[in-house]
């Protein structure tokens, strides 16, 4: 991926509350489209390998969620964290993480992911297909600037953290006004 390519046309599933469902579960689903998370605003995209992982719990969304006045600041409208996981593990994920600034998409088939060109296997964690670790600023649904995490590939066992962080792409909107 680079600057200057038009991200994927895609329809995500996700689950919303919707008091109006009631009980002890008031969500429905709703589909929602990458022009609706995309369209006409200047965003952070981070994607990672899953919901709940140490770095992507510990490190990277918590440096988002506390970071995004720093992000607003530099004209950033929206930050979203995805991953290859489904509505309910991500919405669990954020509620876990008492998110108020970060909002998360659920790339639940991987299918966003693979047509980024980012989708691996990560057999040897047992996750099975996955995205590599990765950012990118992207201005009314075209990539901006893109920073994705070195070594990926098929099966790699590691997971560098770096090149993805808040700290790098704020440097990156700050040096680049």
């Amino acid at each position: 991926m680079q600057a200057g390519v038009t991200i994927p046309k895609i329809t995500f599933k996700t689950r919303v509350r919707d008091e109006s469902v009631g009980g002890d579960n008031p969500f429905r689903w709703q589909d929602v489209t990458t022009d609706e998370y995309f369209a006409g605003k200047r965003v952070v995209l981070f994607s990672l390998p899953g919901a709940f992982t140490p770095t992507c719990s510990t490190y990277q969304l918590p440096g988002y969620e506390n970071g995004a006045a720093d992000f607003a600041a530099e004209g950033i409208d929206e930050i979203y964290c995805m991953s290859v996981n489904d509505s309910y593990v991500m919405n669990k994920w954020a509620a876990s993480q008492n998110l108020e600034n970060v909002k998360v998409i659920p790339d639940g088939s991987g299918l966003f992911t693979r047509f980024m060109g980012m989708l691996v296997l990560k057999d040897p964690e047992g996750f099975g297909f996955r995205s590599w670790r990765y950012a990118a600023v992207i201005n009314d649904g075209v990539v901006e600037a893109w920073f994705e995490e070195p070594g990926r590939k098929d099966n790699n066992d590691t997971d560098p953290y770096g090149e993805s962080s808040p700290e790098t792409v704020l440097a990156w909107l700050k040096a680049n006004k």
